[in-house]
């Protein structure tokens, strides 16, 4: 069959028309919007660029967070400026093009296009020993108790870690988590509080300030079928105005050390207050030598819990090469600004560690990179401590 020129020319004609007729309409408003365009592509040309670096300035490392919504924006802008604004072709489209990529780059690993590095437990062997992950954090002014304990009761978790939690969610989840008889609880009123259930049994375990006052970190050996597993849960402070990232990285440097220094498998669970595409949680998960069971499935975006289009994955569920993956899920909305994460993980070490990808290690410049985040801390505590 000939194709239909004559209809081809005419929607040329239509999508020229209608182009022309848009670039009309910015003139007639005056330019107004096109100055908008451009505002906004500077603005997230900018953050990308900032993102990049390694500054630990709070104004700074907010722009790690909505990477796919940067990623979007820079597309829809790079169209628009390429297509109406004459003055800064090609500068600016190409500029807004190149960020993109960038973008996509850093995203790519938590799409569906990339290959897993934790692989499918399908193929696990008979005595794979697997375990039900449950975190969560309860917001500490979110009151909704009834509602969390109904969904721990409809998971029924083997392991438990919860952040935020007061003395009031401690006695309103004692319900559910007395029936978990090896316990780490320590309440607190700062919106660091932490509680930590298990079915296993825990030994070497306790609950101490890794990096910051007040703000607890779980660390505990798990015996799961005989074998043993180092369990890490972990709640460090936010990047917002007045506070920088100091504190945040250097815990996520500690743990990542102790981590390393494991020969057992190793889980690290908990709110990071980071992405899983940052410099600092690239560098922790190198540091520890661990895996990302989310590479190749998704994001599991999980705040802020009740705009789904915006949300990125700030608690996560790190694992070492011992691990198989049988399932992750991001639950519903119960009242707090997170929504919890529950992960399926089976514990096979002979099959795991010929299955799974090879653990990332930390190169010379990620040694110097986590010397610097410790030195910084360490500047930071003694610049506090005189008052500056």
């Amino acid at each position: 069959m000939r194709p239909n020129c004559s209809y081809c020319a005419h929607s040329i004609d239509n999508l020229q028309r209608d182009a022309r007729a848009l670039a009309r309409e910015w003139t007639r408003l005056g330019g107004v919007g096109l100055w908008t365009v451009r505002a906004l592509a500077v603005i997230m040309i900018a953050g990308s660029l900032a993102s990049a670096t390694w500054f630990e300035q709070w104004w700074i490392r907010v722009w790690d967070f909505p990477r796919l919504q940067i990623f979007i924006t820079l597309c829809v802008l790079a169209g628009l400026t390429a297509v109406l604004d004459r003055k800064t072709r090609p500068v600016l489209p190409l500029l807004l093009a190149v960020c993109a990529v960038w973008q996509g780059y850093r995203i790519f690993p938590h799409s569906f296009l990339a290959a897993t590095e934790v692989k499918s437990a399908a193929a696990a062997s008979d005595d794979a020993a697997c375990i039900r992950v449950f975190a969560f954090n309860v917001l500490q002014d979110n009151r909704d108790y009834a509602r969390a304990l109904e969904l721990i009761r409809e998971e029924n978790p083997d392991v438990i870690l919860l952040t935020e939690t007061d003395d009031a969610w401690a006695a309103a989840l004692e319900p559910v988590l007395r029936n978990y008889p090896h316990r780490l609880d320590r309440p607190l009123p700062n919106t660091y509080g932490m509680m930590f259930a298990s079915r296993f049994a825990m030994t070497d375990a306790t609950i101490q300030d890794l990096a910051m006052p007040e703000t607890p970190s779980v660390m505990a050996t798990l015996s799961v079928d005989g074998r043993k597993v180092r369990f890490f849960g972990i709640h460090p402070h936010p990047p917002r105005p007045g506070i920088d990232t100091d504190e945040r990285d250097f815990e996520l440097v500690r743990v990542g050390r102790l981590a390393e220094t494991e020969t057992r498998p190793v889980m690290v669970v908990g709110d990071f207050n980071d992405v899983a595409w940052s410099n600092t949680s690239e560098l922790f998960k190198k540091t520890a030598r661990l895996l990302d069971p989310r590479i190749g499935r998704g994001s599991f975006a999980t705040f802020p819990s009740n705009m789904i289009w915006l949300a990125w994955p700030l608690d996560h569920i790190f694992v070492s090469e011992h691990f198989l993956f049988k399932d992750m899920r991001v639950l519903r909305d119960i009242g707090s600004d997170h929504r919890a994460i529950v992960s399926d993980l089976c514990l096979d070490p002979d099959r795991a560690e010929r299955l799974n990808d090879e653990p990332e290690a930390a190169d010379r410049s990620d040694r110097a990179n986590a010397r610097d985040i410790a030195e910084d801390y360490v500047e930071a505590r003694k610049d506090k401590a005189a008052g500056n």
